[in-house]
């Protein structure tokens, strides 16, 4: 029986893909870096920021010095992207009521950093609904290790078959599959419906 519903944020709540990938690659142009669109879909979609630069700094050379002024400058343009462009989104809200309505617990579980979850949570309307927001900060390893998913799992106290994770990314999908908790893969977040999640939670329950 599922008991929680955990999701990633990125891709699956908040449609921010590519506020992260524009923001960092204006960050990472003050130094004439940059991350081509196939990149960040093959190599560094779903990574925290940190992950990126260590990744840029073996493939193309990046000083490791520069990391934290780039991670700074790259959280200082996303903020301004958030507050531009974060706007509650009915088919969001309208899940998440209906699921704690019925006694799911809910959270948020994403390799971003902490300010950026509770901001987007908190633009997006969705804050209150949740019992449990998880950020890159909360963990030591970020996904694609399972630690987030696991850890959220042992907040609520449940087996991580009475879980279901929504995902959208490779690096999340292995996280959530190595956590040992039921999935729910979406493409993008207009797959994230109230309908959709209980379809699933029924399929897990009746198999």
């Amino acid at each position: 029986m599922i008991k929680a519903v955990i999701f990633d944020m990125d891709g699956v709540l908040i449609d921010a893909k590519d506020w992260h990938y524009e923001a960092l690659n204006k960050a990472l142009g003050l130094f004439g870096y940059e991350i081509s669109r196939y990149e960040h879909l093959t190599i560094y979609d779903g990574l925290p920021t940190k992950k990126k630069l260590e990744m840029m700094s073996v493939v193309s050379g990046l000083s490791s010095g520069l990391h934290s002024f780039i991670n700074e400058m790259k959280q200082h343009y996303t903020m301004d992207m958030i507050y531009a462009q974060c706007k509650p989104r009915f088919i969001h809200e309208y899940a998440l009521s209906k699921l704690d309505a019925a006694g799911y617990k809910l959270a948020v579980a994403s390799n971003s950093v902490r300010l950026t979850v509770e901001t987007m949570m908190q633009k997006s309307r969705l804050e209150q609904y949740l019992d449990l927001m998880l950020s890159n900060e909360d963990v030591k390893k970020a996904k694609p290790d399972p630690e987030i998913y696991t850890k959220a799992i042992g907040h609520f106290g449940f087996l991580p078959a009475e879980c279901l994770v929504v995902e959208d990314n490779e690096n999340g999908i292995l996280a959530a599959k190595a956590s040992g908790a039921h999935l729910l893969e979406v493409k993008e977040v207009t797959d994230v419906t109230y309908q959709n999640i209980m379809k699933r939670i029924k399929e897990i329950e009746e198999a």
